[in-house]
């Protein structure tokens, strides 16, 4: 593994445990030439992932973008960062067990709504402004009429 500070090809691991949900390994690695440390994650890929946006646009899968986009719309919540996590984890392992190698963008977003409207109806709103595109303020309003009604 190369060190993400200095370039050096060689990093040693000083220790290896699994992640709280066992999705991943977490290894501490040092580096012999800065002597920086720093964590990497090893996660089991069943089959490469192609995401199909709206446009026909065609792009490999980032964990890490979806991660990005769920933890924006949780930013300022009290939630926990590992249920962010065990969502990434549960909605990866969804889409790769699927079947299916390419991948609608509009699924995965709606995977992540019905995540979030089960963790936080704050960041269920926020994600939705984004992934249904809300204009106006009248864009919220209805959104949220539709919520209040579902619910009460």
């Amino acid at each position: 593994m190369r060190c993400p500070f200095c370039g050096n090809d060689d990093t040693q691991v000083k220790d290896s445990r699994p992640t709280d949900d066992n999705a991943a390994i977490r290894r501490r690695r040092s580096c012999p030439a800065c002597g920086s440390r720093f964590t990497t994650f090893e996660r089991v890929q069943l089959r490469e992932l192609i995401v199909v946006k709206k446009n026909g646009q065609r792009v490999p899968f980032d964990r890490d973008k979806l991660a990005r986009s769920i933890a924006i719309a949780v930013r300022k919540r009290p939630i926990d960062p590992d249920r962010v996590d065990r969502i990434v984890n549960g909605i990866q392992r969804r889409l790769e067990s699927s079947g299916e190698i390419e991948i609608s963008s509009d699924l995965i977003g709606e995977m992540v709504m019905d995540a979030l409207a089960n963790l936080d109806p704050v960041a269920y709103v926020r994600f939705a402004s984004v992934y249904r595109n809300f204009r106006e303020a009248k864009d919220f309003e209805d959104f949220v009429g539709k919520l209040g009604g579902d619910n009460g």
